[in-house]
């Protein structure tokens, strides 16, 4: 049988079962073995034997530092958490109470064998201006915290790490007193050698990429937590000249309403914008913005995707296959769970009063041709600052699914994801409440596999 992505000009041969996996910029992403949010904000990503390893800031309690976690994936779309990488000590210094720890990179160094992370180090006024090295032998390990310093004497905020295809190594660095630095890396990555190249030009939260033999670096304004249209520049050597700053997602468009952290090469000739949709208010409410980055040569551009699909094998990725939207409220309620009024939802009703003292549930037979592992969206509304939670139930295969705030919406209504095993023919799918109150359900969105 050959799969629906043959109507995109990709014939995957996939015996009777069909994929539909989908990575949803903005939606709540529950992490596979925890049923919480992903925790990995300000992230970069390295791959080792086919595993995607996510590595960035936990932000639950707010922006002081909690701890470096990392999260681990075959595919870009699920993830599972696999631990702290570093954690917050009790005791004062660089890792202590009200410090600031953000923008986690990590790289292999291969003469080594070590792997080095490189931290923005910061008191709570951010008058510190440092970065912080920790080393380990294991790349989702504990690592060793080593010391913090100004490399070369500069402040330094946001970074970016870059590692070069000679296995030389770069430190990207915002100076708010000067610009932005490339800046050298010694051998043995622990420290700084020399400023390869100076902007005066301030890119935030730098990211680089390397780009069939091309070099891009993509950063943002300054502009706090407050979204803005980010800019890249580009060159043919790290040492220059460099191209005007210039913006490559639609202008206006905040660039999607997030900021850059890291830039993933997909393949030989792609590559995947990721950024932070920070909720100043509500840190451990951010999101991730992950789209496609298109390259025309020395032109990039970021378009919108509601929903889309990488394969990493092929180092490529696809436009999703149509879905089919079922109302909450047309669902079966039942145990207390009710039809509520909703205005910021289509229909203005949605599926209420889920989980609860009663544990009420909404039920959806959900018919589709083929076997498929795929992502349904939830469209829902959670009026609590804290997450809500549901449990899931396909065909009797139950899993966790964090559903975050929606308060700090003015309009309309958030997506939470989850990915399950559907089977040809009808599937019963039942949301109830995992603890406490479950989020009023709008929409439930199945691809049509």
């Amino acid at each position: 049988m050959i799969s629906l992505w043959s109507a995109l000009g990709v014939t995957i041969l996939v015996g009777t079962v069909q994929a539909a996996l989908d990575i949803v910029p903005g939606a709540t992403w529950t992490a596979t073995n925890t049923g919480e949010h992903i925790q990995a904000h300000g992230a970069g990503l390295i791959e080792e034997n086919g595993i995607y390893y996510m590595i960035g800031e936990e932000k639950t309690d707010g922006s002081a530092f909690q701890a470096v976690n990392c999260y681990s994936s075959t595919n870009l779309i699920e993830w599972s958490l696999e631990g702290r990488l570093l954690s917050r000590t009790e005791e004062a210094g660089d890792l202590g109470p009200n410090r600031v720890i953000e923008r986690p990179k990590v790289i292999k160094n291969d003469q080594t064998g070590q792997y080095v992370m490189w931290l923005h180090v910061d008191s709570s006024d951010y008058r510190d201006a440092r970065v912080g090295v920790a080393t380990s032998d294991s790349l989702c390990g504990e690592y060793e915290y080593r010391e913090s310093f100004r490399p070369l004497g500069f402040q330094s905020r946001d970074i970016g790490l870059f590692k070069d295809d000679d296995g030389s190594a770069y430190l990207l660095s915002e100076d708010r007193e000067y610009g932005t630095r490339v800046i050298k890396l010694t051998d043995d990555y622990l420290n700084v050698s020399e400023v390869t190249f100076g902007w005066e030009y301030f890119a935030e939260s730098p990211a680089l990429v390397k780009h069939q033999d091309r070099y891009f670096i993509f950063g943002s304004h300054l502009t706090g937590w407050d979204p803005n249209d980010n800019v890249y520049s580009h060159a043919e050597s790290l040492e220059g000249p460099w191209s005007e700053w210039t913006e490559f997602a639609p202008v206006g468009s905040l660039t999607y309403r997030s900021q850059v952290n890291y830039v993933q090469p997909l393949g030989t000739d792609k590559a995947i914008y990721m950024g932070d949709r920070w909720e100043p208010n509500n840190l451990g409410a951010s999101t991730y913005i992950w789209l496609p980055l298109k390259f025309d040569g020395t032109d990039v551009t970021l378009d919108w995707y509601d929903r889309w699909t990488v394969d990493v094998e092929a180092g490529d990725w696809y436009d999703s296959v149509d879905v089919t939207a079922q109302e909450g409220e047309d669902g079966d309620l039942s145990n207390g769970g009710i039809v509520i009024s909703c205005s910021r939802c289509t229909g203005s009703e949605a599926a209420g009063y889920l989980g609860g003292d009663e544990d009420g549930t909404v039920t959806f037979n959900v018919d589709v041709e083929s076997d498929g592992r795929v992502t349904l969206v939830f469209k829902y509304l959670n009026g609590d600052y804290n997450s809500r939670f549901a449990a899931v139930s396909v065909n009797g295969q139950e899993q966790d699914c964090a559903f975050l705030s929606t308060a700090h919406y003015s309009t309309g209504t958030g997506n939470s994801v989850v990915h399950v095993d559907l089977s040809g023919g009808v599937n019963i799918i039942v949301v109830s409440g995992s603890t406490g109150w479950g989020p009023d359900i709008d929409q439930l969105l199945v691809p049509n596999i």
